[in-house]
Formats: C-alpha cells, structure tokens, sequence
C-alpha cells in the first residue's frame, strides 16, 4: 500500500509541541509537508509559555531533512497564526485544530472561569484558526 504524501502542501497544526499535535506535525512533515508548530508553551493546565517546545519539534523536523517554523501566538489570535503560514510559505493547505488545555475537574466541580477558558481554547480557537485560514484554503 502506498501511503498518502503531502508533498508541497502546508500544514498548520496548533498545540503541536508535544503530544498528539507533535505526532501530527512530525507525521505531515515525513509525508512531505511544510509544517507550521504551533504552540504557546505552557502547560497543559494552561500556565507559563515558552518557545522550547515548538522550537523542539521544529528542530526534529529540519534534522530529518523536512521544512518547518515555529509559532508561539494563541490559538484566540487565528489570524496571526495563519499569517505565520503565508509569510513562510505562501499558502495553507491543511489545519488541525489540536490545542487544548486541560481542567482536571469533574463538570460538577469546574467553575464558570475554568469552563470558559476551556471554551476559549478547544472552540473558540479552533473557529479562529479555521477562520482565519478558510479564504486561503478555497
């Protein structure tokens, strides 16, 4: 079976320095792709940022003969994000919509703050992304 390649495409996937959103991007980048990492840097639970882990994934990307850049904004700050894509590569042709940000609370027990940030990254970010890519995919 041959596997699906992704040659000259650009993908854009955001919470892309560890887990499923760094397997993503290492797996589009295998297949060809120009990859924007997305990631703010902070923790799951939403606290710090900093530049390393997308740097990180970046960096693997390069060393294993593919192209790829680094992002640092918000999910909430779409529009920059995609901006990142075009400036570098001049089109986007792919989002996964992967941040997210962890509330390690029962429902009964999460307030009204943590559901809102919640909201803001995981639905919220997701529309601003896709949004701001949406006239450059057409």
């Amino acid at each position: 079976m041959t596997s699906v390649r992704f040659d000259e495409r650009v993908v854009l996937v955001t919470g892309a320095g560890n887990g499923l959103g760094k397997s993503h991007a290492l797996e589009f980048a295998r297949r060809g792709a120009k990859v924007v990492v997305n990631d703010l840097g902070g923790s799951a639970f939403g606290d710090g940022a900093s530049k390393n882990a997308a740097d990180q994934v970046v960096d693997e990307i390069v060393a294993a003969g593919g192209e790829a850049v680094a992002n640092y904004d918000s999910v909430t700050d779409g529009e920059k994000i995609v901006q990142s894509a075009l400036d570098n590569f001049g089109r986007i042709d792919v989002v996964i919509n992967n941040a997210g940000i962890l509330r390690d609370k029962s429902f009964a027990k999460m307030t009204e703050d943590d559901w809102d940030l919640v909201y803001q990254v995981h639905v919220k970010g997701a529309f601003k992304v896709s949004h701001a890519a949406w006239p450059h995919m057409r």
